[in-house]
């Protein structure tokens, strides 16, 4: 008797979730988490579906043809934990979208047609760790966006229209730990544009229009350990700009503009272990600057336009002295003076490097 009870619970669950499933979507019942995953991927769907099992887990609703998130679509889904909802056409997000949806931890909206994020749009996503916002048409943000994910880890904003980012942007997010901006327009970053971001350990900026950095920018990310300025239009790199980041051990400025750096650039970053600085303008740089930084272990030079004179014995010097990962330090090549074209570095000896008197 104690068995056909529990056989009928199940059957109940089942037909809960059967007579509840959206037309068109699959709905299988996950046992070890007591829930239902619900399957819409690519199903041609207009609108948000009205109904889903009371105890639906995750929604799989990517490639489909929504544009709108009408308020309180996910109230009924005490449950819920993921919601994909990549590639469709969404344009708007009612403010009250994702009202009672506390336990959501993921929300993947990556590939739509979003312009802006609604005020105080996610305030009810207490649980929240991951945003997928990339691909979208959306041009600025304010921390009243934000209000409300206090445990989110992981905000991705790529490829979207941001040109500038405001002081206090993301300052609610006091949890978060990855933020990628690559791929945006973005030209200007305010002094306090990373305030509250006291745990954060990723920040891509890659694929920008940046032209300069203002001193002190990152004093507020201190805990970064990771930083891609790549792709960007800078002109020069200093150690202001490179203030508060004692914590960083990894530093991409590949492809910008570079073209000289002063001897204490590494000055404020004392735990830099890789620095890749290929592909920008460097005729010559102080080897001595790179051998006072203890840790580094993985230095990119390649694909820039040495010259090689006397200027550059100290680093000549400091290719000989390292042993390493020495194979990203033999690709650099002289591009002048005439007599030395075409060598690489490596194999050049302080003797045979001339200036003009």
């Amino acid at each position: 008797m104690k068995h056909f009870g529990g056989f009928a619970v199940l059957w109940l669950w089942i037909v809960e979730a059967l007579e509840n499933c959206p037309d068109a979507c699959k709905c299988i019942q996950k046992k070890d988490v007591e829930g239902t995953e619900v399957n819409c991927y690519k199903q041609g769907l207009h609108h948000f579906p009205l109904k889903f099992p009371l105890d639906s887990w995750i929604l799989k609703m990517g490639e489909n043809i929504i544009q709108e998130l009408p308020a309180n679509i996910l109230r009924s889904l005490p449950k819920l934990e993921s919601v994909n909802l990549e590639r469709n056409s969404i344009k708007s997000i009612h403010p009250q979208a994702f009202s009672g949806a506390s336990r959501l931890m993921l929300l993947n909206l990556y590939g739509n047609q979003l312009t802006s994020l609604p005020t105080k749009g996610f305030k009810d996503l207490l649980n929240l760790r991951f945003l997928m916002l990339g691909q979208n048409r959306i041009a600025s943000v304010k921390s009243d966006m934000f209000i409300g994910m206090r445990n989110l880890s992981d905000l991705d904003l790529p490829m979207n229209s941001l040109t500038t980012l405001p002081p206090n942007a993301f300052k609610p997010l006091i949890a978060l730990k990855v933020l990628d901006l690559a791929l945006n327009r973005i030209q200007k970053i305010s002094p306090k544009a990373f305030s509250g971001l006291e745990e954060l350990l990723f920040l891509n900026l890659d694929n920008n229009r940046l032209k300069n950095i203002q001193a002190g920018i990152f004093k507020t990310v201190n805990n970064l350990e990771m930083l891609v300025l790549d792709n960007n239009l800078l002109s020069t790199l200093s150690s202001s700009m490179l203030e508060g980041l004692s914590n960083i051990q990894e530093l991409y400025v590949r492809k910008n503009r570079i073209n000289s750096l002063p001897a204490d650039v590494f000055r404020h970053t004392p735990k830099l272990t890789q620095v890749a600085l290929s592909g920008n303008q460097l005729q010559t740089i102080d080897g001595n600057m790179l051998a006072n930084v203890q840790g580094l272990k993985h230095v990119y030079l390649h694909d820039n336009p040495w010259k090689c004179d006397c200027d550059i014995n100290s680093l000549v010097q400091y290719i000989d002295q390292t042993r390493l990962n020495r194979a990203p330090l033999e690709k650099l090549w002289c591009v002048s003076p005439e007599e030395h074209r075409g060598k690489p570095m490596h194999k050049l000896k302080s003797e045979g490097l001339l200036c003009d008197a």
